[in-house]
C-alpha cells in the first residue's frame, strides 16, 4: 500500500510541476525515509486521484504505523504539510521561475505562483470549497458574503496542548519571513510547503505570498521583511500604489493602524491584495470636488455606506502627496456636532484604511475615514456594528469588509440550517438556545415573504446581506443622511 501511495504522490508532483523528472528518485527516497520504508517497489498508477485523497491515505498509514503520534486535526495538518514539503522546490527555484515569467507578463507570474500555492496544498482547495458564498444586489451594488468554513476547528485536547506548549518567539508572528519552510507546532501552523516572492516597495524589502485561507480570488498578502508595527503614512500610500503598478491586474490595500478599526495583525507591517473586483471598486462617485493644491487629480466622495474619498491621477507621487495631506488633516480633525473627536485623553482616534488599484491607465486611491472612539454606551466602538447586529457580525470591520466582502463566522452555517427548519415547521425561535439570538431579526422581516422550502435559504441569505450593509453603515463615520453628508462636506472644506 505505501509503495502505491508514494508512487502516486510523486507522480502527482511531476504532473503539477512541483517535481522535475530528474528529481523523481531523490524525492521518492525522501518520502521513503519519512515513512520509514525499506522495501519499496514502484507501482503502475492507472487512476489519477485528487491530492487530498492521497494525503488522507498517507496520514491513515502513518497513524496505523505509529509514525503519526496523535490522530487529531492539528497533528494531521502538521504531518501532511511535512509530506508536501518533500515535494516543494527550494525558494530560489520558485523565485527564479516567478522572475522569468514576470519579465514576460506580470499576470503570467502570479498565475504560476497561485497555481503553485494550490499544488503544494499551502492553499487547501478542499477546505476553501466548503465556504458558503453568495452575492446580493443592494442600493450600493452587488455585495459579497462568505461564511468562512475553511479553518478547521480544534478539539479540546488540541487547545489544551497548545496552552501547555512551550512558547517560542520564532517566528515572531504568522506573517514573518521565518515561516518559509518552518515545521510548526501545536500553536503555529506548519509551513514547509510555503514559498515567498521578494519585491521592493518604496525602497524597502517586502514579500508577496497568498493567504492560505483565500477569502476571494488570489487573495494575497504583502509583508515587510522586518517584524515592525503597521503604520498608515505617506509611505503606505506610495507602497500600495507601487504594488498595483508592479501588478496592474491586482488591487492592494491596508488595514487601519489603530485597534478596533484595524481588524488585522497590527504588530507586523503588511498589506492585502488580489485579483478580485470588490463592490466598493464598482461604486461610482457620489460627487466630486477640487482639492486645493491638487487640482490635477480627480477627487470625490464615493457612493458607499462607509465614508470614502477617492483620488485618481496619472502620477503615483501626486496621489501619495494628496493622500498624506488628507490623512494629516484627518488625524487632527474634530467636529463635536458630528461626534468626531481626533483624540480623547491623549489617545488618537482618527486614521484611514487605504485601497489602491489601476483603472483605465489611471492610479486610483480610495481613502476610507476611520475613527475608533468608544463610549460607555458603545464599548465596542461608536463606529462599529451596533449591538442589534452582533448576532450576525460583531468582529472588527477590517479591510476586506470595508471593500464590500463580508467574512462571517462559521457558526452561521449551522444556525441558518436550524433557522430554516424552525421557520418552516413553525417552531418557537426563542425556545432554541442555538438561534434565539436571531428571533428579533427574523420577526422584523418574516412577514414580507411567502416562505417555502424552495426559497427560504436564498431569502435568509439576502436578509443577512442587508444586515451586512447596516454593519458597513454603522462603521461609516459620516452617515448617508442630510446631516451626515453636511458634516462630511465640512471636513472636505477643511482640506
Amino acid at each position: 500500500m505505501i509503495s502505491r501511495l508514494i508512487t502516486e504522490l510523486v507522480s502527482y508532483g511531476i504532473t503539477v510541476g512541483l517535481v522535475a523528472a530528474e528529481d523523481q528518485v531523490y524525492v521518492t527516497n525522501q518520502l521513503l525515509e519519512l515513512f520509514d520504508v525499506i522495501d519499496y517497489k514502484p507501482v503502475e498508477i492507472s487512476e489519477k486521484r485528487e491530492l487530498v485523497e492521497i494525503l488522507e491515505d498517507l496520514l491513515d498509514y502513518a497513524w496505523a504505523q505509529g509514525i503519526l503520534k496523535e490522530n487529531t486535526v492539528t497533528m494531521r495538518d502538521l504531518f501532511d504539510t511535512k509530506i508536501m514539503g518533500k515535494l516543494t522546490p527550494a525558494p530560489s527555484v520558485v523565485r527564479g521561475q516567478f522572475a522569468d515569467l514576470y519579465r514576460v507578463d506580470p499576470k503570467l507570474a502570479t498565475d504560476f505562483y497561485y497555481k503553485f500555492s494550490q499544488a503544494t496544498n499551502y492553499i487547501r482547495k478542499d477546505r476553501i470549497a466548503k465556504d458558503e458564498k453568495w452575492i446580493t444586489e443592494t442600493e450600493y451594488g452587488r455585495i459579497d458574503i462568505t461564511i468562512n468554513l475553511s479553518k478547521p476547528e480544534k478539539d479540546p485536547r488540541e487547545i489544551a496542548k497548545a496552552g501547555q506548549a512551550k512558547k517560542s518567539g520564532y517566528p515572531s508572528c504568522l506573517l514573518c519571513v521565518e515561516n518559509e519552510g518552518y515545521a510548526g507546532h501545536y500553536s503555529h501552523p506548519a509551513r514547509q510547503n510555503h514559498r515567498l516572492i521578494p519585491i521592493q516597495l518604496d525602497g524597502e524589502d517586502y514579500f508577496l505570498q497568498y493567504s492560505p485561507y483565500v477569502y476571494y480570488n488570489e487573495h494575497c498578502i504583502i509583508l515587510n521583511r522586518d517584524h515592525i508595527p503597521m503604520k498608515i503614512n505617506r509611505s503606505t500610500f506610495q507602497k500600495i500604489l507601487e504594488f498595483v503598478k508592479l501588478f496592474p491586474h491586482y488591487t492592494a490595500g491596508s488595514n487601519a493602524d489603530l485597534p478596533i478599526v484595524g481588524g488585522s495583525i497590527l504588530s507586523h507591517d503588511h498589506f492585502q491584495g488580489g485579483g478580485y473586483t470588490f463592490a466598493m471598486a464598482r461604486a461610482p462617485y457620489d460627487k466630486t470636488f477640487s482639492l486645493k493644491g491638487y487640482e490635477d487629480l480627480t477627487a470625490g466622495i464615493v457612493k458607499w455606506p462607509m465614508s470614502v474619498i477617492r483620488l485618481q491621477g496619472t502620477e503615483m507621487e501626486r496621489l501619495a502627496d494628496a493622500a498624506e495631506h488628507i490623512l494629516t488633516c484627518w488625524r487632527s480633525y474634530s467636529d463635536e456636532g458630528a461626534f468626531i473627536f481626533h483624540e480623547t485623553n491623549g489617545i488618537p482616534h482618527n486614521t484611514i484604511t487605504p485601497i489602491a488599484r489601476m483603472r483605465d491607465e489611471l492610479f486610483e486611491l480610495d481613502l476610507v475615514l476611520r475613527n475608533n472612539i468608544t463610549t460607555d454606551e458603545s464599548p465596542w466602538g461608536v463606529y462599529h456594528p451596533s449591538a442589534d447586529l452582533h448576532h450576525i457580525k460583531k468582529e472588527n470591520i477590517g479591510l476586506i469588509e470595508v471593500m464590500g466582502l463580508a467574512v462571517l463566522p462559521a457558526r452561521l452555517k449551522q444556525e441558518m440550517e436550524v433557522l430554516e427548519d424552525a421557520i418552516l415547521n413553525g417552531r418557537d425561535l426563542r425556545a432554541d438556545e442555538r438561534i434565539c439570538k436571531h428571533a428579533d431579526w427574523i420577526e422584523g422581516w418574516i412577514g414580507n415573504h411567502e416562505l417555502n422550502r424552495a426559497n427560504i435559504h436564498g431569502i435568509i441569505q439576502d436578509e443577512i446581506s442587508r444586515v451586512f450593509v447596516k454593519v458597513l453603515e454603522c462603521s461609516g463615520v459620516y452617515k448617508r443622511t442630510e446631516d451626515g453628508m453636511n458634516a462630511f462636506s465640512r471636513f472636505i472644506s477643511s482640506l
